[in-house]
């Protein structure tokens, strides 16, 4: 079935929530589905109507639930099926619809079928998941694994397995051992868990780093590994294997296709050329993907350490990335748009201004230039009243494993970086600048719970918070509920589904461009990167332009101030 034309995901406006840092209602310190529940109205006010829900199944929490231990349960320290059920029913009524985070490359080691995988070589499960002999013996008689490839957090994808003498590989943890999509009876079982959530009423699926669940045949080393470098990246050879398509294709004639859900899927690695082929119009495979090359940006692909080499973005760079997907994928296929999300640190803090005079403005920038931008836009939780970074003093006040493992890799066992420099990557790139408690308001902890949290609150909860922003009708809060509005109602055709126009590529300063409507209509996006004030004239057709929304409270023409954003509409 075509893709093409309007659908009510490419008209939607989803609002992430990372459950465990987003609202605590029994006071363990740990955010839950009832806290969610809770806060259903706050997302109902804000006017979004899709909610990503990062994942909630059972899971013993060794990568925050990207570890699934049993599909069919809910995590204890979130709640129970019953409140899961109370969720979904509270958001419907509200229409807001559910889109669960489907984690399908891998399970947790404590999964049952994996338990029973590593119990024998003969075990019926034992091809739910990939084993092989060792490669070898090393010169003091230990098995080396069977390739070169690395873990996305250190070390080696391989784990050693005492008990029947062979590795299992791990794209991830060690904790998390990857599925054999190879043996149809672990395609079946993914596809029969999808129709059960499906039919239980959700709405869609997120899904998490699925184009790496087809590995290369006989696999290789990776050519790409340095074995004198850091390699916090998943091997190059495992990005959309050539089973994926087939499988993805498979996976929605048997589950998505027989349901009005939304799909999205996280894809590392992937240009635009390459998800056309994933969310074409007329691929029958998924609605949309995440990519992530404006991710890399500030990233020195020269430097060997992955994301957490550090190097000031040029927005020359940022524009090439983020034009290219608008244009290459126009009338083809459908995107998505974010600028953070639970494994990104905050937007302001990382493209923006995060200090007190310029964050609520240079927020609102960035809002304006991602949501007139053509997709489906994705907000984190907390970016609506423009959380930032933190800097904690201690790598013992952090939790997530990836950046332990970096600063135990970097400066605990090489010496390559000092404390200080290991700690100035986590405050720039540490995925816990994304997952620290929602800042509710100013009381004790933000609002987020009564109890101990399990990660501390950003200390700037009490100038940062939601209820800071409901209080100020100036707000960044309000400003996103504008946005959203728009995109919703009056402009709905020209930010949704209008073409896509960069302009002046080459400016360092200034992101502008152009959406053209069917009607003839045009939108001109207009947007100062920069902490001063820059002169920049655009053809505006005197008497037919109107000043659709701005982040200044008039308009000063060809002046752009600080991290000013304006948008007009021009009628032919």
């Amino acid at each position: 079935m075509s893709n093409a034309g309007k659908q009510w995901w490419k008209e939607a406006v989803v609002y992430q929530v990372w459950p465990r840092s987003f609202q605590d209602s029994n006071g363990d310190g740990i955010g839950d589905i009832p806290g969610i529940t809770s806060r259903i109205p706050y997302l109902s006010q804000l006017g979004i109507n899709v909610i990503w829900l990062s994942p909630v199944f059972g899971s013993p929490n060794d990568d925050m639930g990207y570890d699934i231990s049993d599909y069919y349960s809910i995590m204890d320290e979130f709640g129970t099926m019953a409140d899961f059920d109370e969720l979904l029913e509270t958001a419907h009524n509200h229409g807001i619809k559910i889109l669960m985070d489907m984690v399908a490359n891998h399970t947790s080691d404590e999964h049952e079928w994996f338990v029973q995988s590593r119990a024998s070589t003969d075990n019926p499960y034992r091809d739910f998941y990939y084993w092989r002999d060792s490669s070898g013996v090393d010169d003091q008689g230990n098995p080396l694994p069977p390739n070169n490839w690395g873990s996305e957090f250190g070390g080696r994808a391989w784990e050693y397995d005492e008990n029947t003498d062979q590795w299992y590989m791990h794209i991830f943890s060690k904790k998390q051992p990857d599925l054999n999509w190879e043996n149809p009876k672990v395609r079946e079982a993914i596809y029969e868990m999808t129709r059960w959530w499906l039919d239980k009423g959700i709405d869609g699926f997120r899904l998490d780093a699925i184009n790496i669940i087809s590995k290369p045949e006989g696999l290789p080393d990776d050519p790409s590994v340095d074995p004198d470098k850091h390699s916090s990246s998943i091997p190059f050879v495992i990005h959309n294997g050539t089973k994926v398509h087939e499988w993805m294709h498979e996976m929605n004639a048997q589950a998505f296709s027989r349901y009005d859900c939304m799909t999205v899927g996280e894809m590392s690695a992937t240009p635009p050329s390459e998800a056309l082929g994933f969310a074409g119009f007329e691929t029958d495979e998924l609605n949309m993907i995440f990519h992530f090359e404006h991710m890399g940006v500030d990233s020195d692909p020269g430097a060997g350490m992955g994301k957490w080499s550090l190097q000031k973005y040029d927005l020359r760079e940022l524009k090439k990335v983020l034009n290219a997907w608008q244009t290459e994928l126009d009338g083809k296929a459908w995107g998505s748009l974010y600028w953070n999300n639970h494994d990104q640190p905050r937007v302001v803090s990382r493209f923006g201004n995060d200090s007190a005079e310029y964050r609520e403005v240079s927020a609102k920038m960035l809002a304006t230039v991602l949501h007139f931008m053509q997709g489906t836009p994705y907000i984190y939780q907390g970016e609506e009243f423009g959380m930032t970074n933190v800097k904690f003093p201690s790598i013992s006040d952090y939790r997530d494993l990836d950046s332990l493992n970096m600063y135990d890799d970097f400066v605990t066992d090489r010496g390559s970086l000092t404390p200080v420099e290991g700690m100035e990557l986590i405050y720039a790139k540490g995925r816990d600048n994304a997952r620290t408690p929602v800042q509710w308001d100013s009381s004790a902890h933000g609002g987020f719970s009564t109890g101990t949290p399990w990660i501390d609150v950003n200390p700037n909860f009490t100038e940062i918070n939601a209820q800071a922003a409901l209080d100020n009708p100036d707000s960044l809060f309000y400003y996103y509920q504008r946005l959203i509005s728009l995109r919703r109602g009056e402009l709905q055709d020209h930010m949704v589904y209008a073409s896509f126009k960069p302009l002046d590529a080459e400016d360092s300063e200034v992101y502008a461009y152009e959406r053209h409507a069917s009607n003839g209509e045009k939108l001109l996006v207009i947007a100062n990167f920069t902490d001063h004030d820059v002169e920049r004239s655009y053809e505006l057709a005197d008497g037919r332009q109107q000043l659709v929304i701005s982040n200044y409270s008039n308009d000063a023409g060809d002046t752009l101030r600080p991290y000013e954003a304006k948008v007009y509409k021009i009628s032919d």
